[in-house]
């Protein structure tokens, strides 16, 4: 068995990443294309800010060979993350390259920008999806939803959206069907060393000692694993990660506790409505047993009065109705105004 550093880390996966030739090997076996040359491109967007973004990139400027021979530059953008994060996190750093004049072809007639591909390493799994590897393109199509051949791909179609390739690393399945599998395979989580997270013991006899892709990719991740600074940055990785899984622990926590209160006050809200439709219901009964008094008070004063009429006395009237004398003389009482 060989123990090689894990490219999970940040650390390594950068190290490994500026060797060109070692890149073009993993770019081609992603892409599924011939790229005859590629070089990390420099920019200021990448891992700056630690405390902000838990997500690590790498550009590339890469030269495919198309199966007519024809050459087309790309620009190949990789982003990998360990924790589940934002995909807003990704859209902004997509934001950035379409707003970037330096991926804008001044050369080309129509100063058409280059076509890219995001690359993203995740460490954690997609929803439901139990491919390791989603290739995600872009097609076109007329009103009919019928796919539009003639004149693509177009160069202006291709500045305004791009393909993606989705790595899922739980995902690698530790078999090897085709190249790509094999290149991946030095991803495999389930190689992790026993002793520690930080290095991967893979079968050496599982690589061909002819392969003259795979072996400068292994060769590296074992100069690597022997790095006294390659140990030390993969711990500095472990603190900050960490630390991130506590927080969002902690904001976990808090988004439960938030959540639980919301339903309490949701059921109290409930509640309240519930009780202030029942006192509505018992005011709309009150009121209507107020008209019905009111009613039955009016027809008692008209009866009272045209008793009066007719001769007889509050008291004779009060014992007619039943009622007591001092309601009939009230009620025959003039209002006062």
């Amino acid at each position: 068995m060989m123990t090689i550093a894990n490219p999970i880390y940040d650390t390594v996966f950068k190290y490994l990443m500026e060797d060109d030739r070692i890149a073009r090997t993993i770019l081609s076996a992603l892409l599924k294309e011939e790229i005859v040359d590629v070089k990390m491109r420099p920019h200021e967007y990448t891992n700056g800010q630690k405390e902000v973004l838990s997500i690590f990139r790498i550009d590339f400027g890469a030269t495919i060979r198309k199966p007519g021979g024809e050459k087309q530059l790309i620009l190949i953008e990789i982003q990998k993350t360990w924790l589940p994060t934002e995909t807003l996190r990704f859209r902004q750093y997509l934001g950035v390259h379409y707003q970037d004049p330096k991926n804008i072809m001044i050369t080309s007639p129509d100063r058409h920008a280059m076509p890219m591909v995001a690359v993203y390493l995740l460490g954690h799994t997609v929803g439901d999806i139990e491919e390791p590897v989603v290739y995600v393109r872009h097609k076109a199509f007329n009103y009919d939803d019928e796919p539009v051949t003639k004149g693509i791909p177009d160069r202006f179609v291709d500045s305004l959206n791009h393909d993606s390739i989705i790595v899922q690393i739980p995902r690698l399945h530790g078999k090897i069907n085709n190249r790509l599998d094999k290149v991946l395979s030095i991803f495999d989580q389930k190689r992790v060393s026993s002793e520690s997270q930080h290095y991967l013991s893979v079968d050496e006899k599982s690589y061909d000692a002819a392969d003259e892709d795979m072996q400068p990719i292994l060769h590296r991740l074992l100069m690597a694993a022997s790095s006294v600074k390659m140990r030390q940055d993969m711990n500095v990785e472990d603190e900050y990660f960490s630390i991130i899984k506590e927080q969002e622990g902690k904001l976990y926590g808090l988004e439960k506790d938030l959540a639980e209160k919301e339903t309490l006050l949701a059921e109290k809200d409930g509640q309240l409505a519930e009780k202030n439709g029942q006192l509505a219901e018992k005011d709309g009964q009150l009121a209507e047993k107020d008209g019905q008094i009111a009613e039955k008070d009016g027809q008692l004063k008209t009866l009272a009065k045209m008793l009066v009429q007719a001769g007889q006395t509050t008291e004779a009237i009060a014992k007619s109705l039943q009622v007591d004398e001092e309601i009939i003389k009230a009620l025959l009482r003039p209002q006062q105004p």
